[in-house]
Protein backbone atom coordinates (compact mmCIF):
# COMPACT_ATOMS: atom_id res chain seq x y z
CA UNK A 1 0.00 0.00 0.00
CA UNK A 2 1.37 3.55 -0.83
CA UNK A 3 1.81 5.64 1.64
CA UNK A 4 -0.08 8.92 2.08
CA UNK A 5 2.40 12.17 0.37
CA UNK A 6 3.59 14.83 3.35
CA UNK A 7 2.87 18.10 3.94
CA UNK A 8 4.75 20.59 6.25
CA UNK A 9 2.67 23.55 7.70
CA UNK A 10 4.76 26.13 8.95
CA UNK A 11 2.84 28.50 11.07
CA UNK A 12 4.05 31.46 13.38
CA UNK A 13 1.30 30.58 16.08
CA UNK A 14 0.90 27.17 17.69
CA UNK A 15 -2.15 26.22 19.96
CA UNK A 16 -0.59 27.85 23.07
CA UNK A 17 -1.30 31.33 21.12
CA UNK A 18 -4.74 30.56 20.36
CA UNK A 19 -5.24 33.28 17.70
CA UNK A 20 -6.13 32.99 14.05
CA UNK A 21 -3.12 31.46 12.64
CA UNK A 22 -3.64 28.46 14.65
CA UNK A 23 -7.16 28.10 13.94
CA UNK A 24 -6.25 28.16 10.09
CA UNK A 25 -3.26 26.09 10.71
CA UNK A 26 -5.14 23.04 12.67
CA UNK A 27 -8.11 23.54 9.86
CA UNK A 28 -6.17 23.30 7.28
CA UNK A 29 -4.25 19.94 8.99
CA UNK A 30 -7.65 18.71 9.49
CA UNK A 31 -8.89 19.51 5.41
CA UNK A 32 -6.10 17.59 3.91
CA UNK A 33 -5.75 14.35 6.22
CA UNK A 34 -7.35 12.57 4.31
CA UNK A 35 -5.10 12.62 1.42
CA UNK A 36 -1.85 13.79 3.00
CA UNK A 37 0.12 13.30 6.16
CA UNK A 38 0.39 16.84 7.78
CA UNK A 39 2.28 17.86 10.19
CA UNK A 40 2.26 21.80 12.14
CA UNK A 41 5.46 23.10 12.95
CA UNK A 42 7.05 26.54 13.99
CA UNK A 43 9.57 25.96 11.85
CA UNK A 44 10.74 23.46 9.08
CA UNK A 45 12.50 20.86 10.74
CA UNK A 46 14.61 19.90 7.79
CA UNK A 47 13.02 16.56 7.09
CA UNK A 48 12.24 15.85 3.06
CA UNK A 49 8.42 16.04 3.10
CA UNK A 50 6.43 16.53 -0.42
CA UNK A 51 4.93 20.21 -0.22
CA UNK A 52 5.04 23.05 2.70
CA UNK A 53 2.25 24.99 2.99
CA UNK A 54 3.43 28.35 5.30
CA UNK A 55 1.58 31.08 6.84
CA UNK A 56 3.37 34.33 6.53
CA UNK A 57 5.79 35.67 4.52
CA UNK A 58 7.92 37.30 6.60
CA UNK A 59 8.20 35.27 9.72
CA UNK A 60 8.09 31.72 7.85
CA UNK A 61 11.03 33.50 5.41
CA UNK A 62 13.47 31.52 7.14
CA UNK A 63 11.30 28.05 6.41
CA UNK A 64 10.89 28.52 3.01
CA UNK A 65 13.85 29.80 1.52
CA UNK A 66 15.99 26.79 3.27
CA UNK A 67 13.19 24.79 1.85
CA UNK A 68 13.33 26.28 -1.88
CA UNK A 69 17.24 25.95 -1.36
CA UNK A 70 17.51 22.22 -0.51
CA UNK A 71 13.85 21.18 -3.08
CA UNK A 72 13.82 23.84 -5.36
CA UNK A 73 10.92 22.04 -7.43
CA UNK A 74 9.15 20.57 -4.26
CA UNK A 75 5.71 22.66 -3.46
CA UNK A 76 5.77 26.13 -2.10
CA UNK A 77 2.35 27.52 -0.70
CA UNK A 78 1.93 30.58 0.73
CA UNK A 79 -0.62 31.84 2.74
CA UNK A 80 -0.58 35.60 3.25
CA UNK A 81 -1.59 37.60 6.75
CA UNK A 82 -2.40 41.18 7.40
CA UNK A 83 0.71 42.55 8.61
CA UNK A 84 1.84 40.68 5.10
CA UNK A 85 -0.31 42.36 2.37
CA UNK A 86 -0.77 45.63 4.33
CA UNK A 87 2.70 46.13 5.40
CA UNK A 88 5.58 43.68 5.60
CA UNK A 89 5.42 42.60 0.97
CA UNK A 90 6.07 46.71 0.50
CA UNK A 91 9.09 47.17 3.05
CA UNK A 92 10.70 43.57 3.68
CA UNK A 93 13.28 41.81 1.61
CA UNK A 94 12.26 38.69 3.66
CA UNK A 95 8.91 39.10 2.80
CA UNK A 96 9.09 39.94 -0.49
CA UNK A 97 12.05 37.17 -1.20
CA UNK A 98 9.17 34.47 -0.07
CA UNK A 99 6.61 36.07 -2.80
CA UNK A 100 9.04 34.84 -5.15
CA UNK A 101 9.85 31.80 -3.65
CA UNK A 102 6.11 30.40 -3.34
CA UNK A 103 4.66 28.25 -6.14
CA UNK A 104 1.23 29.47 -5.54
CA UNK A 105 0.15 32.20 -2.78
CA UNK A 106 -3.35 32.09 -1.26
CA UNK A 107 -4.92 35.41 0.37
CA UNK A 108 -8.18 35.12 2.61
CA UNK A 109 -10.63 37.76 1.35
CA UNK A 110 -11.50 39.13 -1.85
CA UNK A 111 -9.47 42.29 -1.69
CA UNK A 112 -6.58 40.68 -0.83
CA UNK A 113 -4.72 40.00 -4.45
CA UNK A 114 -4.92 43.77 -5.40
CA UNK A 115 -2.04 44.66 -2.24
CA UNK A 116 0.05 42.25 -4.65
CA UNK A 117 2.73 43.33 -7.04
CA UNK A 118 0.83 42.69 -10.54
CA UNK A 119 3.87 40.08 -11.49
CA UNK A 120 2.57 38.26 -8.70
CA UNK A 121 -1.25 38.30 -9.00
CA UNK A 122 -1.31 35.19 -11.44
CA UNK A 123 -0.46 32.72 -8.77
CA UNK A 124 -2.47 33.92 -6.04
CA UNK A 125 -5.94 32.88 -5.09
CA UNK A 126 -8.44 33.67 -2.89
CA UNK A 127 -9.41 30.82 -0.53
CA UNK A 128 -12.18 32.25 2.66
CA UNK A 129 -11.58 30.62 6.08
CA UNK A 130 -14.79 28.54 7.12
CA UNK A 131 -16.31 27.60 9.92
CA UNK A 132 -19.41 25.20 10.62
CA UNK A 133 -22.43 27.39 11.20
CA UNK A 134 -24.27 27.98 14.84
CA UNK A 135 -27.65 28.04 15.28
CA UNK A 136 -28.54 31.80 16.16
CA UNK A 137 -29.33 31.84 19.85
CA UNK A 138 -31.32 33.97 21.77
CA UNK A 139 -30.35 37.59 22.39
CA UNK A 140 -31.30 39.26 25.56
CA UNK A 141 -33.57 42.61 24.56
CA UNK A 142 -32.92 44.06 28.06
CA UNK A 143 -29.49 45.88 26.83
CA UNK A 144 -27.01 45.61 23.25
CA UNK A 145 -24.31 43.07 24.03
CA UNK A 146 -21.06 44.21 21.69
CA UNK A 147 -18.19 42.21 21.52
CA UNK A 148 -14.55 42.65 20.61
CA UNK A 149 -12.84 39.51 20.09
CA UNK A 150 -8.43 40.44 19.34
CA UNK A 151 -5.19 40.00 21.17
CA UNK A 152 -4.58 43.53 22.60
CA UNK A 153 -1.79 44.67 20.12
CA UNK A 154 -1.86 47.69 18.16
CA UNK A 155 -2.70 45.97 14.86
CA UNK A 156 -6.21 45.39 16.57
CA UNK A 157 -7.03 48.40 17.22
CA UNK A 158 -8.53 48.17 20.53
CA UNK A 159 -7.95 51.67 21.50
CA UNK A 160 -11.40 52.71 19.37
CA UNK A 161 -13.34 50.01 21.19
CA UNK A 162 -11.54 52.13 24.73
CA UNK A 163 -13.06 55.52 23.30
CA UNK A 164 -16.52 54.44 22.09
CA UNK A 165 -17.09 52.40 25.66
CA UNK A 166 -15.89 56.40 27.41
CA UNK A 167 -18.13 57.54 24.79
CA UNK A 168 -21.04 55.68 25.26
CA UNK A 169 -20.87 56.16 29.06
CA UNK A 170 -21.48 60.04 28.80
CA UNK A 171 -25.50 59.09 28.82
CA UNK A 172 -25.46 58.86 32.17
CA UNK A 173 -28.99 57.71 32.33
CA UNK A 174 -28.76 55.06 29.88
CA UNK A 175 -25.21 53.75 30.76
CA UNK A 176 -25.84 50.28 30.77
CA UNK A 177 -28.02 49.74 28.11
CA UNK A 178 -25.12 48.65 25.96
CA UNK A 179 -22.09 46.73 27.57
CA UNK A 180 -19.37 45.90 25.84
CA UNK A 181 -17.49 42.86 26.58
CA UNK A 182 -13.83 42.40 25.24
CA UNK A 183 -12.16 39.02 24.79
CA UNK A 184 -8.02 38.47 24.23
CA UNK A 185 -4.71 38.33 25.76
CA UNK A 186 -2.80 41.71 26.70
CA UNK A 187 -0.01 41.13 24.25
CA UNK A 188 0.71 44.82 25.05
CA UNK A 189 1.12 45.27 28.49
CA UNK A 190 0.06 49.37 28.04
CA UNK A 191 -2.72 48.41 26.13
CA UNK A 192 -3.70 45.71 28.55
CA UNK A 193 -3.50 48.30 31.37
CA UNK A 194 -5.86 50.61 29.97
CA UNK A 195 -8.41 47.23 29.33
CA UNK A 196 -7.99 47.38 33.48
CA UNK A 197 -8.24 50.42 33.93
CA UNK A 198 -11.29 51.59 31.62
CA UNK A 199 -13.09 48.39 33.51
CA UNK A 200 -12.44 49.90 36.84
CA UNK A 201 -14.00 53.21 35.69
CA UNK A 202 -17.05 52.15 33.23
CA UNK A 203 -19.08 49.48 34.58
CA UNK A 204 -20.42 48.74 31.26
CA UNK A 205 -16.49 47.85 29.57
CA UNK A 206 -15.40 44.12 30.78
CA UNK A 207 -11.73 43.08 29.87
CA UNK A 208 -12.08 39.36 29.99
CA UNK A 209 -8.78 38.55 29.18
CA UNK A 210 -8.22 35.58 27.25
CA UNK A 211 -10.52 33.07 26.56
CA UNK A 212 -10.69 29.25 25.07
CA UNK A 213 -11.78 29.03 21.25
CA UNK A 214 -15.09 27.13 22.70
CA UNK A 215 -15.60 30.42 25.50
CA UNK A 216 -15.05 32.61 22.94
CA UNK A 217 -17.64 31.38 20.00
CA UNK A 218 -20.34 30.83 22.74
CA UNK A 219 -19.57 34.31 23.52
CA UNK A 220 -19.94 35.10 19.86
CA UNK A 221 -23.36 33.39 19.63
CA UNK A 222 -25.02 35.03 22.50
CA UNK A 223 -23.67 38.85 21.90
CA UNK A 224 -25.70 41.34 19.51
CA UNK A 225 -22.89 42.53 17.30
CA UNK A 226 -19.40 41.66 16.93
CA UNK A 227 -16.47 45.02 17.09
CA UNK A 228 -13.95 44.93 14.85
CA UNK A 229 -12.03 47.72 14.76
CA UNK A 230 -8.66 46.50 13.42
CA UNK A 231 -6.15 48.98 11.50
CA UNK A 232 -5.21 45.86 9.10
CA UNK A 233 -6.83 42.03 8.48
CA UNK A 234 -5.58 39.47 6.17
CA UNK A 235 -8.97 38.15 6.34
CA UNK A 236 -10.24 38.02 10.02
CA UNK A 237 -10.75 33.95 11.40
CA UNK A 238 -13.39 36.16 13.96
CA UNK A 239 -15.84 37.88 11.46
CA UNK A 240 -16.41 34.93 9.58
CA UNK A 241 -16.81 33.14 12.87
CA UNK A 242 -19.93 35.78 13.86
CA UNK A 243 -21.23 35.73 10.81
CA UNK A 244 -21.49 31.95 11.47
CA UNK A 245 -22.92 32.19 14.29
CA UNK A 246 -25.84 34.88 13.61
CA UNK A 247 -24.15 38.01 15.01
CA UNK A 248 -23.51 40.49 12.58
CA UNK A 249 -20.30 43.03 12.58
CA UNK A 250 -19.55 46.60 13.16
CA UNK A 251 -15.76 46.83 11.54
CA UNK A 252 -13.41 49.13 10.35
CA UNK A 253 -13.49 50.76 6.78
CA UNK A 254 -10.38 48.67 5.49
CA UNK A 255 -9.57 46.63 3.00
CA UNK A 256 -9.51 43.04 4.57
CA UNK A 257 -13.30 43.73 6.27
CA UNK A 258 -14.81 44.54 2.72
CA UNK A 259 -13.04 41.36 1.22
CA UNK A 260 -14.83 39.21 3.79
CA UNK A 261 -18.17 41.34 4.26
CA UNK A 262 -18.44 42.92 1.13
CA UNK A 263 -18.28 46.30 -0.51
CA UNK A 264 -21.74 47.01 -0.03
CA UNK A 265 -22.52 46.26 4.19
CA UNK A 266 -23.73 48.45 5.99
CA UNK A 267 -21.76 47.78 9.31
CA UNK A 268 -18.67 49.91 8.35
CA UNK A 269 -17.38 52.83 10.30
CA UNK A 270 -13.99 54.90 9.41
CA UNK A 271 -10.70 53.05 10.93
CA UNK A 272 -10.01 54.66 14.12
CA UNK A 273 -13.40 57.09 14.38
CA UNK A 274 -14.29 55.61 17.94
CA UNK A 275 -17.36 58.13 17.72
CA UNK A 276 -18.35 56.40 14.54
CA UNK A 277 -17.98 52.99 16.28
CA UNK A 278 -20.58 54.55 19.00
CA UNK A 279 -23.02 55.86 16.66
CA UNK A 280 -23.68 52.34 15.17
CA UNK A 281 -23.79 50.76 18.65
CA UNK A 282 -26.53 53.22 19.29
CA UNK A 283 -28.47 52.50 15.82
CA UNK A 284 -28.03 48.98 16.52
CA UNK A 285 -30.10 49.51 19.90
CA UNK A 286 -32.52 51.69 19.00
CA UNK A 287 -33.32 50.79 15.48
CA UNK A 288 -34.62 46.65 15.78
CA UNK A 289 -34.59 47.03 11.85
CA UNK A 290 -31.09 48.60 11.55
CA UNK A 291 -29.58 45.39 13.42
CA UNK A 292 -31.79 42.90 11.01
CA UNK A 293 -30.58 44.16 8.06
CA UNK A 294 -26.75 44.09 8.96
CA UNK A 295 -27.92 40.54 10.44
CA UNK A 296 -29.00 39.52 6.95
CA UNK A 297 -26.44 41.01 4.50
CA UNK A 298 -24.32 38.48 6.95
CA UNK A 299 -26.28 36.14 5.86
CA UNK A 300 -26.00 36.60 2.17
CA UNK A 301 -21.83 36.17 2.91
CA UNK A 302 -22.32 33.32 4.85
CA UNK A 303 -22.15 30.56 2.07
CA UNK A 304 -18.40 31.66 1.12
CA UNK A 305 -17.34 30.30 4.81
CA UNK A 306 -19.00 26.88 4.14
CA UNK A 307 -16.11 24.61 5.18
CA UNK A 308 -16.41 22.40 2.35
CA UNK A 309 -15.60 25.49 0.25
CA UNK A 310 -12.82 25.98 1.85
CA UNK A 311 -11.79 21.99 1.86
CA UNK A 312 -12.76 22.18 -1.64
CA UNK A 313 -10.26 24.88 -2.61
CA UNK A 314 -7.64 24.26 -0.88
CA UNK A 315 -7.18 20.73 -2.34
CA UNK A 316 -7.91 21.92 -5.86
CA UNK A 317 -4.31 23.59 -5.07
CA UNK A 318 -2.27 20.71 -3.57
CA UNK A 319 -4.00 18.08 -5.70
CA UNK A 320 -2.79 19.58 -8.92
CA UNK A 321 0.74 18.87 -7.33
CA UNK A 322 0.48 15.28 -6.77
CA UNK A 323 -2.07 14.76 -10.01
CA UNK A 324 -5.56 13.50 -6.89
CA UNK A 325 -8.30 13.44 -9.02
Amino acid sequence: MLSKPSICIISPALAAANNGNWQTAMRWQQMLSSDYHVEIMLQWDGKPYDAMLALHARRSAGSIARWAAKFPDKLIVLALTGTDLYRDIAVDSLAQQSLKLAHWLIVLQDMGPKSLPAKFQSKCQVIFQSTPRRQSVPKTSKQLRALMVGHLRSEKSPETYFAAARALVQRSDKALDILLDHIGAPLDAKLGKQARQLAAEVPAYRYLGEQTHAQTRARIGRAHVLVHPSRMEGGAHVVMEAVMSGTPVLASHIDGNVGMLGADYDGYFPWDDAQALANLLLRCKNDADFLDHLNKQCALRSPLFEPRAEQAALLQIVNKEFKVL
